[in-house]
């Protein structure tokens, strides 16, 4: 519990930023919290994940990694990013294969 209000407080704290793109889309950034949520959770209790089938959804990497380029003033999307760099071997696969690198960047 003490992680999820750390996600819920901390997230953007001090950025400008990220309180503007949050009244642009509150929808978008109560999503973004989420998926950060889930991501937390999913890395600090890997059983219950464990089924036999791993791959329970898709991803489609290509409006992600446009979704992440666009929101990167965010500090919500940058740890997301970061998150997702570290842990998803694909994600990570799909980055370093881009030639349009430099937007992410």
């Amino acid at each position: 519990a003490a992680g999820l209000w750390t996600v819920f407080t901390l997230g953007g704290v001090g950025s400008k930023v990220s309180a503007q793109l949050e009244q642009c889309s509150p929808l978008a950034s109560q999503s973004l919290l989420l998926l950060l949520t889930l991501f937390y959770f999913f890395i600090s209790d890997n059983t219950a994940f464990s089924s036999s089938n791993p791959h329970a959804f898709q991803i489609n990497f290509n409006s992600l990694y446009t979704a992440l380029c666009d929101q990167q003033k965010s500090d919500q999307a940058t740890l997301l990013l970061y998150m997702l760099l570290h842990q998803n071997s694909n994600m990570r696969t799909y980055v370093l294969a881009r030639t349009d690198i430099e937007n992410l960047v």
